[in-house]
C-alpha cells in the first residue's frame, strides 16, 4: 500500500497554502517519505501545483484529486495531461471527478447531464485522442455528448516515450463506480467511506464490473483518502477530533453519501444532519457525531497507534492511502506515521 499526501492547499482539511508554498510542500513530502502527492481542485486549478511538483521532485507520483472533468473538455484535458506525463517522466496520474450540478452549471457555466454517462464518454474520448497522437489512428470519436473528429499534424503533440498517463475516476455511487471499473485505470474513493463500506460495497462492485469486462483487480488501482486524527500531543489530537466531527457531519448531511450511513444503521443520523444543515446549525451537527461514528470514519490516536490501525484496516484492501494531516503537524511526527504504516 503506497502512502500519499496532499499539496496545493485548498481548505477542507488540507491547508490553505499559497501557490508559492507548493515547492516546500513537495520537498517536505519527499523528506517524510511519501510515495506520491495529490493536488485538489477546490480554490485553485490542480495542474499548476503538479507542474511545480514535477519540477521539484524526482521520485514522487503526482496526481490530480480531482480535476473537474465537466468544467473542461476532453481535448484540452488530454493536452495538459499529456504534457504533465511527459514532463514528470511518466509519474503523472490524471484523476477526474464530476463535481455536482450546481457547481458545473452555476460556477463553471458548463452543461450538465447524466454524470456517469458523461464521464464514461469523457474518458473514452481521452483514449481516442491519445491513440491518434501515439498510434497514428485517425481521430473519429463520435459520442452522444462529445465529438472529436479533427486532428492535423500541426496540432498533434510529439508522443513521449512513456505514453499517456493513467486515468482514475472519483466515484461514490454504483453508477460512477461501474464507469471507473469499466473505462479507467483506477478509482478515487471518497473520504466519507468506512472500512466496512469498502469491504462490503465498494470493492465487490469494482470486482464485479472488472470481471464483466475481462479485467482483474490487479490491473486496477484503488486510492483512498482516509480521515486520520493524530498529533504530537493530546491537545492537537483533541483539536483534530473536533475538526473531524465537523467534517463527518458536513458529509453526512449530504443525500449523495447517505448510503454509507445506511449500511451502518445510521440513516436517522443523516436525516437529522440534513435537517440541521438546512438551518445552518453546523455546531449542533458536529455534536451528533458520537465516538462510534467518529471511529468508524476516522483513524484516531497517537502516531504509532494510527499507523498500526491504518495498516490493519486498509492494507490489502486499497492500493494507495492518502493521509490528510494538519499543516501544523511536525515533520518528524508525519514521518513516524508514514514509517509506521510501512512497518512489519
Amino acid at each position: 500500500m503506497r502512502v500519499d499526501a496532499n499539496i496545493g492547499g485548498a481548505g477542507d482539511g488540507v491547508g490553505d497554502a499559497t501557490i508559492s508554498a507548493v515547492a516546500d510542500q513537495v520537498h517536505q513530502a519527499e523528506r517524510v517519505g511519501f510515495d506520491g502527492v495529490w493536488a485538489p481542485e477546490i480554490n485553485r486549478d490542480p495542474f499548476l501545483p503538479l507542474l511545480i511538483a514535477a519540477d521539484r521532485s524526482s521520485r514522487l507520483d503526482l496526481g490530480s484529486a480531482i480535476a473537474v472533468a465537466f468544467a473542461r473538455n476532453p481535448m484540452s484535458t488530454a493536452m495538459i495531461a499529456n504534457d504533465l506525463a511527459g514532463y514528470s517522466s511518466g509519474r503523472f496520474i490524471l484523476g477526474l471527478g464530476s463535481q455536482v450540478r450546481p457547481h458545473i452549471e452555476r460556477r463553471f457555466g458548463m452543461p450538465w447531464s447524466a454524470p456517469a454517462a458523461r464521464m464514461r464518454e469523457f474518458v473514452l474520448a481521452l483514449r481516442a485522442i491519445w491513440r491518434s497522437w501515439y498510434d497514428g489512428e485517425p481521430l473519429d470519436f463520435r459520442g452522444e455528448i462529445y465529438q472529436h473528429t479533427l486532428m492535423t499534424p500541426m496540432f498533434s503533440p510529439r508522443p513521449n516515450p512513456l505514453g499517456p498517463p493513467p486515468v482514475m475516476v472519483a466515484a461514490v455511487g454504483p453508477k460512477m463506480t461501474a464507469v471507473a471499473a469499466e473505462v479507467a485505470d483506477g478509482m478515487l474513493i471518497h473520504g466519507f467511506t468506512t472500512e466496512r463500506y469498502l469491504r462490503e460495497v465498494t470493492v465487490p462492485e469494482v470486482k464485479s464490473v472488472l470481471h464483466a469486462h475481462g479485467r482483474s483487480r490487479e490491473q486496477f488501482t484503488l486510492s483512498y483518502p482516509g480521515f486520520v486524527v493524530t498529533g504530537a500531543d493530546e491537545r492537537s489530537i483533541r483539536q483534530g477530533i473536533a475538526a473531524t466531527r465537523r467534517r463527518i457531519a458536513f458529509y453526512g448531511s449530504t443525500p449523495a453519501y447517505r448510503g454509507v450511513l445506511d449500511l451502518h444503521g445510521w440513516g436517522d443520523l443523516h436525516v437529522e444532519l440534513h435537517r440541521l444543515s438546512r438551518r445552518n446549525e453546523w455546531a449542533a451537527m458536529a455534536d451528533l457525531v458520537d465516538d462510534t461514528v467518529l471511529n468508524a470514519f476516522a483513524v484516531v490516536g497517537e502516531p504509532a497507534e494510527v499507523a498500526k490501525e491504518i495498516r490493519r484496516r486498509f492494507e490489502g484492501l486499497v492500493d494507495r492511502f492518502t493521509l490528510y494531516l494538519p499543516d501544523e503537524l511536525p515533520e518528524q511526527t508525519q514521518h513516524e506515521v508514514v514509517a509506521g504504516i510501512r512497518a512489519r
